[in-house]
């Protein structure tokens, strides 16, 4: 086997971890709470499905890249809801988290998934601004299917819900639209205040 087969294939067996990180956000039949990996291949799919609703065109296999490597760094440092006020512990945690663990693979494949995990949190593409809308879109749509479960569970109000998932604009106004409706609708049913 060659060196470089050998760091893919480690790198391939050490992501297999994000199967065990589990979120804050039940599936939508609320039997249990989703894992990373099965958010980010809902996440691929809906980007396949939705990328008409993306505000300009973009690259599709771009956002796919980001959307599947995005929560890789979890192995590391957790799942921290997106509510938290820990954004600088976060932030170093999963800096450092993303170092090692696409520092497992060859020196251009761990620059080019560092490159796009950045974009991704930077949001400073179309494409990541896209990716970044799916990442909020699926929970929204999980908490208005499980009659907001999470935000309730970790006690989330109305303002921090809507402040933290404006940002789908950026990426889709018409998925934004539909985000919106959803919130709305559970500030109505009385689930979030």
């Amino acid at each position: 086997m060659s060196e470089r087969l050998k760091r893919q294939i480690e790198f391939i067996l050490e992501v297999d971890k994000v199967k065990s990180i589990f979120r804050k956000t039940k599936l939508f039949d609320k039997s249990r709470h989703e894992n990373d990996a099965e958010h980010s291949w809902h996440l691929g799919l809906m980007a396949i499905i939705l990328l008409e609703y993306s505000n300009i065109p973009i690259d599709a296999l771009k956002v796919l890249k980001m959307v599947l490597i995005h929560d890789i760094v979890e192995i590391d440092s957790g799942d921290y809801i997106v509510y938290t006020e820990q954004t600088a512990e976060k932030e170093l945690k999963e800096k450092a988290a993303a170092e090692r663990i696409f520092g497992m693979l060859p020196a251009e494949q761990k620059a080019e998934f560092i490159s796009i995990w950045k974009e991704f949190e930077q949001r400073s593409t179309p494409e990541a601004k896209f990716a970044t809308a799916l990442d909020r879109l699926e929970p929204v749509m999980q908490n208005y299917y499980t009659e907001a479960d999470a935000w309730r569970d970790n006690k989330i109000s109305a303002d921090q819900i809507l402040a933290v998932n404006e940002r789908i604009e950026m990426g889709s106004m018409k998925l934004w639209e539909y985000a919106k409706d959803l919130i709305d609708e559970c500030i109505d049913k009385g689930l979030i205040s």
